[in-house]
C-alpha cells in the first residue's frame, strides 16, 4: 500500500492537499462510515480515482453504491465512481478505512415495555412487562433466573431523579379498563370450530357476542366448546353465579383435552374464575370486571384472548340485589336503572388494539357472554341491553337441544354484524364461493321453513319435484353440516377448510338433482343412490383423510347421478 500524509493549509483556505489520486476503499460502512463516504466523494476525481465499499449488512452496499452514484457536484466536476467490493478486496487500494458507529443503547422505557419473559405454561410466555404510567431509565435489571412474584427484578430512574423498583406484580382497578393506543376494526373471523357459527353467524376476533336461551339450551355447552377451540392464545373462562358441578367439569375436562394449536392441555393456556352460586353477591359482581381485566393484561403482551362469561343474567341479578340494599331508584323488574350501561362496560372493553409501550404489539380481546332469561322470554331487561350492545346473536333453542341438536343455535333467529366486515378475509383465504356457498345455505333453510308451513296443510307429496329437493338439501345442511357431535373427536373440531369443502359437497348435490330432475330422473332414485349416504358421513372422516374422501363421494355422485339421467332417457 502507498503511504501518503493528509493534511489541511489554513492558507489557502483548507484545501486537502494529496500528492496523487488514490483508490480509497472502505470496511462495514455504519452510520458514521456513510457520512465519511459522501464526504470523501465530494472531494472529487482530482483526488480520489475511485471508492469501493464492503458492508456486512446484506444489501446495503449496494444501497450506498445506488445512492452516492447519484449525488453530482455542484460545480460540476467529475466525482470518483462508487463501487462494490468482496472482502477479499479491502486492501487492494491505496488507503483503507474501517468504520464502525456504536450505538449507545437506549435504556428508557414508558409502560408496557417488556423487561423480561417467564415461561409460565408451555402454551404461554408471560411477558413482564412495565406498569402502565410509569416512565424512566433503567438503572438495573435483575439477571435471568429464579424470583418470586415480590422480589425487585429492575430499579428505574424517574423523570424527577426519583428511584422506583418494579417487581413482577402488577396492580389495576377491574373496574377501569386499561388503556391501549389505538383501537382497530376487527376483520378477521374467530374461528371456533363450530360450523355453524364459523359458517353461518361467524364472530370476529376482537369482537362481541351474546349466547341467549332458556334453560336447558346448551349456553354452557356452547361456551364450553369455543373455549376449548376458539382460535385464541388465552382464554378466560368466568363461571359468575355458575353450578358448583359444571364449574368442576371444566377442571375435570379441560386438563384432559389437546390444543389444537400447540398441541398441549387446553388448561394450559386457560384461566378460570370460579365464582359458584353459593358465594357472596358482592363477588360475583366483581368476578366479571376481574375476569376481563386479567384478559385485558394478557391483551396487552400481544395476545389474542377470549373471555367467556356465563352468565352475564346472574351478574345481573348480583346488581339487583346490592342496588337493592344500597336503597337504589329501581328500573324495570328490579333491575338498577344503570344496568344497561354497566352491561355497555363489560362488553366495550372488548376490541382489537394497539398495545401501550415502545415496541409495536397489536392485541385482541373477544367477549362472549351467557345471557339466561327466565323461562326463554328474551324481552325481559337483560337480553334487550345485551342484544342492543352485542353484534353477534347466537339463539338457542330448547326444541333443537331437546332433539338433540347441538350446537342448538337456531339458524332463523341468530345473525351476525360482523358478516360484511370479515367477508374480504374469506375471499381471501377460503375463495370468493365460500360466501356465496353460506348465503346459498341461508337461503335454502328460510325457503324450507316456508314450504314447512304448506306441508303441514296439504302433505309432502303435493309440493313439486324442486320444492321437494329443496327440502331435502335444507335437511341435509341442517344434519349433516350444521349438527355436530362435541362427543366425537373427528366432528368436535371442524377447520375452515373442513367446512368449505362439506358444504360444497352438500350444494353441489343440490345441483346435480336439480339437473337430473329437468332431465326425467325420479326423485326416490336420486335419494337413494350410494353416495348420499356416504355424504351423510363424509363430516366423520378422519382429519387426515377427508380432503381424499370429498374427492371421491364427488366423483361417485357425478357418475351415479350420470348414470340414472341416462337410464332415465332410454326408458323415454
Amino acid at each position: 500500500m502507498n503511504g501518503f500524509t493528509l493534511g489541511f493549509d489554513n492558507a489557502s483556505g483548507g484545501v486537502l492537499h494529496l500528492p496523487e489520486k488514490v483508490r480509497v476503499t472502505l470496511l462495514a460502512l455504519g452510520d458514521v462510515g456513510s457520512t465519511l463516504l459522501t464526504g470523501l466523494r465530494l472531494m472529487g476525481g482530482d483526488v480520489i480515482s475511485s471508492i469501493g465499499i464492503c458492508d456486512v449488512r446484506p444489501g446495503a452496499a449496494q444501497r450506498w453504491e445506488f445512492e452516492l452514484n447519484q449525488i453530482q457536484s455542484p460545480d460540476g466536476a467529475a466525482m470518483p465512481p462508487v463501487d462494490i467490493i468482496q472482502p477479499e478486496q479491502v486492501f487492494d487500494g491505496d488507503v483503507f478505512l474501517f468504520c464502525a458507529s456504536r450505538m449507545v443503547p437506549d435504556t428508557s422505557v414508558t409502560g408496557g415495555d417488556v423487561l423480561g419473559t417467564v415461561p409460565e405454561t408451555p402454551s404461554v410466555l408471560h411477558r413482564i412487562m412495565v406498569p402502565v404510567g410509569v416512565t424512566g431509565t433503567v438503572e438495573w435489571l435483575a439477571e435471568a433466573g429464579s424470583y418470586n412474584i415480590t422480589q425487585p427484578i429492575a430499579r428505574l430512574r424517574t423523570a424527577d431523579g426519583a428511584v422506583q423498583e418494579l417487581t413482577m406484580v402488577q396492580k389495576w382497578p377491574v373496574r377501569v379498563g386499561r388503556p391501549y393506543k389505538k383501537k382497530f376494526p376487527p376483520e378477521t373471523p374467530l374461528q371456533t370450530g363450530q360450523r355453524v357459527i364459523d359458517t353461518m353467524f361467524p364472530i370476529a376476533k376482537g369482537g362481541t357476542a351474546a349466547v341467549p336461551g332458556p334453560f336447558g339450551s346448551g349456553k354452557t355447552v356452547v361456551q364450553h366448546q369455543l373455549a376449548k377451540w376458539s382460535d385464541v392464545d388465552i382464554v378466560v373462562y368466568i363461571g359468575c353465579g355458575e353450578r358448583g358441578n359444571e364449574m368442576t367439569d371444566v377442571l375435570r375436562e379441560f386438563p384432559e383435552l389437546t390444543d389444537p394449536r400447540t398441541g398441549e392441555s387446553l388448561m394450559k393456556r386457560t384461566v378460570l374464575i370460579a365464582n359458584t352460586s353459593d358465594m357472596p353477591v358482592a363477588a360475583r359482581e366483581a368476578s366479571v370486571y376481574t375476569g376481563i381485566t386479567i384478559a385485558e393484561y394478557f391483551r396487552d403482551m400481544g395476545y389474542d384472548v377470549a373471555v367467556i362469561a356465563d352468565s352475564t343474567s346472574r351478574w345481573a341479578e348480583a346488581l339487583r340485589e346490592m342496588s337493592g340494599r344500597l336503597e337504589e331508584m329501581p328500573g324495570e323488574e328490579g333491575y338498577p336503572a344503570y344496568l344497561a350501561s354497566r352491561l355497555a362496560q363489560f362488553y366495550e372493553r372488548a376490541g382489537i388494539v394497539q398495545c401501550v409501550g415502545s415496541e409495536a404489539r397489536t392485541g385482541s380481546l373477544t367477549a362472549v357472554g351467557a345471557v339466561s332469561p327466565p323461562g326463554g322470554d328474551l324481552s325481559e331487561p337483560v337480553a334487550q341491553a345485551t342484544m342492543r350492545i352485542v353484534k353477534v346473536f347466537w339463539s338457542l333453542d330448547a326444541s333443537l337441544a331437546y332433539r338433540r341438536h347441538f350446537p342448538a343455535i337456531n339458524w332463523l333467529n341468530s345473525y351476525s354484524l360482523y358478516l360484511d366486515a370479515v367477508t374480504p378475509w374469506y375471499d381471501e383465504h377460503m375463495g370468493a364461493d365460500f360466501i356465496r356457498n353460506r348465503n346459498r345455505a341461508m337461503h335454502l333453510l328460510q325457503e324450507e321453513n316456508e314450504l314447512n308451513e304448506i306441508v303441514q296443510l296439504v302433505g309432502k307429496d303435493s309440493l313439486s319435484a324442486k320444492d321437494q329437493i329443496t327440502l331435502e338439501t335444507a335437511k341435509m345442511i341442517r344434519e349433516d353440516f350444521l349438527q355436530q357431535n362435541a362427543f366425537m373427536d373427528v366432528d368436535a373440531y371442524s377447520s375452515f377448510d373442513r367446512q368449505m369443502r362439506l358444504l360444497a359437497l352438500i350444494l353441489h348435490y343440490e345441483d346435480l338433482c336439480r339437473d337430473a330432475i329437468d332431465k326425467g330422473a325420479a326423485l326416490p332414485a336420486l335419494y337413494a343412490i350410494p353416495a348420499r349416504e356416504r355424504l351423510g358421513w363424509a363430516k366423520y372422516a378422519a382429519a387426515e383423510e377427508y380432503a381424499a374422501n370429498y374427492e371421491q363421494v364427488y366423483a361417485e355422485m357425478d357418475s351415479q347421478i350420470a348414470d340414472l339421467v341416462k337410464k332415465a332417457g332410454e326408458d323415454v
